[in-house]
Protein backbone atom coordinates (compact mmCIF):
# COMPACT_ATOMS: atom_id res chain seq x y z
CA UNK A 1 0.00 0.00 0.00
CA UNK A 2 1.25 3.48 -0.83
CA UNK A 3 1.95 5.94 1.96
CA UNK A 4 -0.92 8.45 2.31
CA UNK A 5 1.49 11.39 2.66
CA UNK A 6 3.16 10.46 -0.63
CA UNK A 7 -0.20 9.91 -2.31
CA UNK A 8 -1.34 13.38 -1.25
CA UNK A 9 1.50 15.06 -3.17
CA UNK A 10 1.66 12.86 -6.28
CA UNK A 11 -0.18 14.12 -9.36
CA UNK A 12 -0.87 12.78 -12.82
CA UNK A 13 2.06 13.87 -15.00
CA UNK A 14 -0.30 14.49 -17.95
CA UNK A 15 -3.13 16.60 -16.50
CA UNK A 16 -1.86 17.21 -12.94
CA UNK A 17 -5.03 15.78 -11.40
CA UNK A 18 -5.11 13.99 -8.05
CA UNK A 19 -4.57 10.24 -7.87
CA UNK A 20 -6.16 7.50 -5.81
CA UNK A 21 -5.04 3.96 -5.11
CA UNK A 22 -6.45 1.24 -7.35
CA UNK A 23 -8.52 -1.44 -5.67
CA UNK A 24 -7.13 -4.97 -5.52
CA UNK A 25 -9.72 -6.27 -8.00
CA UNK A 26 -8.52 -3.85 -10.69
CA UNK A 27 -4.88 -4.72 -10.01
CA UNK A 28 -5.71 -8.45 -10.15
CA UNK A 29 -7.52 -8.10 -13.51
CA UNK A 30 -4.59 -6.16 -14.96
CA UNK A 31 -2.12 -8.74 -13.64
CA UNK A 32 -4.14 -11.49 -15.35
CA UNK A 33 -3.88 -9.54 -18.60
CA UNK A 34 -0.16 -8.96 -18.08
CA UNK A 35 0.37 -12.70 -17.57
CA UNK A 36 -1.58 -13.35 -20.79
CA UNK A 37 0.51 -10.76 -22.66
CA UNK A 38 -2.45 -8.57 -23.55
CA UNK A 39 -1.75 -5.36 -21.57
CA UNK A 40 0.15 -2.47 -23.15
CA UNK A 41 1.07 0.95 -21.80
CA UNK A 42 0.10 4.20 -23.55
CA UNK A 43 3.31 4.15 -25.58
CA UNK A 44 2.27 0.76 -27.00
CA UNK A 45 4.85 -1.35 -25.17
CA UNK A 46 3.73 -4.66 -23.67
CA UNK A 47 3.65 -4.52 -19.85
CA UNK A 48 5.78 -7.43 -18.68
CA UNK A 49 6.13 -6.99 -14.91
CA UNK A 50 3.20 -7.69 -12.61
CA UNK A 51 1.81 -4.84 -10.57
CA UNK A 52 1.96 -4.56 -6.80
CA UNK A 53 -0.58 -1.73 -7.04
CA UNK A 54 -1.58 1.26 -9.11
CA UNK A 55 -2.58 4.91 -8.97
CA UNK A 56 -5.62 6.04 -10.93
CA UNK A 57 -6.04 9.63 -12.06
CA UNK A 58 -9.25 11.59 -11.37
CA UNK A 59 -10.72 10.93 -14.83
CA UNK A 60 -10.55 7.19 -14.06
CA UNK A 61 -9.06 6.29 -17.44
CA UNK A 62 -5.35 5.84 -16.67
CA UNK A 63 -3.48 3.85 -14.07
CA UNK A 64 0.13 4.54 -13.15
CA UNK A 65 1.66 1.20 -12.19
CA UNK A 66 3.30 0.44 -8.88
CA UNK A 67 5.98 -2.22 -9.39
CA UNK A 68 7.92 -3.62 -6.44
CA UNK A 69 6.23 -0.93 -4.29
CA UNK A 70 7.65 1.88 -6.51
CA UNK A 71 5.16 4.14 -8.36
CA UNK A 72 6.13 4.60 -12.02
CA UNK A 73 5.00 8.17 -12.62
CA UNK A 74 6.02 8.52 -16.27
CA UNK A 75 3.29 9.40 -18.77
CA UNK A 76 4.43 6.66 -21.18
CA UNK A 77 4.19 3.99 -18.45
CA UNK A 78 0.47 4.63 -17.80
CA UNK A 79 -1.99 1.84 -18.57
CA UNK A 80 -5.42 2.54 -20.05
CA UNK A 81 -7.97 1.04 -17.68
CA UNK A 82 -10.33 -0.11 -20.43
CA UNK A 83 -7.89 -3.02 -20.86
CA UNK A 84 -8.81 -4.27 -17.38
CA UNK A 85 -12.35 -4.89 -18.61
CA UNK A 86 -11.39 -6.71 -21.81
Amino acid sequence: MIDEDLLSILRCPVDHSALHAADQETVARLNEGIAAGSIVNVSGDKVERSLSGGLIREAGDLLYPIVDEIPLMLADEAIRLDQADA
